[in-house]
């Protein structure tokens, strides 16, 4: 029943970065889901919806399935391709960095 604090390099870390980077962890599984989700509604298969989602929200180049390295992502709906235009997005600028627009303290500052 002991509190063991979150050690890096020898120093203590603050517990605000541990719940920073746990929040950003759970935003990025929840827009990973989402889309993946998404997709699924759409009528593509799982395997393909999953690794979609995962390559664009990870900019790790082809998925699997129909979008696998000899595919690409021409034959998707537009839907489709503005949530996974939407998920590189967040994955190339950090989610916390786009979600900042979106907060009106940040423009009045």
């Amino acid at each position: 029943h002991g509190v063991i604090p979150l050690k890096l390099g020898g120093r203590t870390l603050p517990d605000s970065v541990f719940h920073n980077v746990m929040a950003l962890f759970a935003l990025w599984v929840f827009i990973l889901v989402g889309t993946t989700l998404f997709l699924t509604l759409l009528g593509m298969d799982i395997v393909t919806a999953v690794s979609a989602s995962f390559a664009t929200l990870n900019n790790i180049g082809p998925g699997l399935g129909d979008v696998g390295p000899l595919d690409n992502y021409g034959w998707m709906p537009e839907s489709a391709k503005l949530v996974l235009i939407l998920c590189m997005l967040f994955g190339r600028l950090e989610v916390f960095t786009l979600l900042v627009l979106f907060f009106p303290s940040f423009w009045r500052e």
